[in-house]
């Protein structure tokens, strides 16, 4: 049995610059086509013709393909020049679709990317829990505060209303009419 020790390149993509590729679409953090290719350092064409020979390996949770108007949200959101460019939407990939892309695409490189992507998305998903664990302290506080300072919120709000106009007379001087 052969057991090759392979150091893994982390350089060969830094983690700020695929993170920066993801993006949330239906709900799902995504990798476009497009974006993939480059880092594959292949064409978006040969990308998408290894996949469609590979489609059973790539079900929706996988890969799927942007709508128009999806495409077009996109393309607005971006500089992309009127008369070039793509003419189809997209394809997005999900995490486990990247994974997948290592057995279609077979080169060292596709391995070292494939890693750089995995690392990525593990990056992300931890920063979104720490997010949302924050968020969950804070509202804990919130609502530990707001019964123990519930008579100083309650002086705010009054100090908030806008007290009610009082009649009062005018000022200068006044004509009678009835004097003429």
């Amino acid at each position: 049995m052969v057991v090759r020790n392979k150091k893994i390149d982390s350089t060969i993509i830094p983690i700020e610059r695929v993170t920066r590729l993801i993006l949330p679409v239906r709900g799902d953090k995504v990798i476009l086509d497009e974006d993939l290719a480059q880092l594959y350092e292949v064409e978006t064409k040969v990308l998408v013709q290894a996949v469609k020979r590979n489609l059973d390996r790539f079900p929706a949770d996988f890969m799927f393909q942007l709508t128009q108007n999806e495409f077009d949200l996109l393309r607005s959101q971006s500089v992309t020049s009127s008369w070039g460019g793509r003419r189809y939407p997209p394809y997005a990939f999900t995490e486990q679709g990247v994974a997948m892309l290592s057995s279609v695409l077979r080169s060292e490189r596709a391995v070292q990317v494939n890693i750089a992507i995995m690392r990525a998305f593990v990056q992300l998903r931890q920063i979104i829990s720490s997010h949302a664990d924050l968020a969950r302290k804070l509202s804990a506080l919130e609502n530990k505060y707001d019964t123990q300072f519930k008579v100083v919120f309650e002086a705010i709000r009054e100090l908030m209303i806008s007290p009610k106009p009082t009649k009062k007379k005018p000022i200068g001087f006044v004509v009678n009419k009835e004097q003429k």
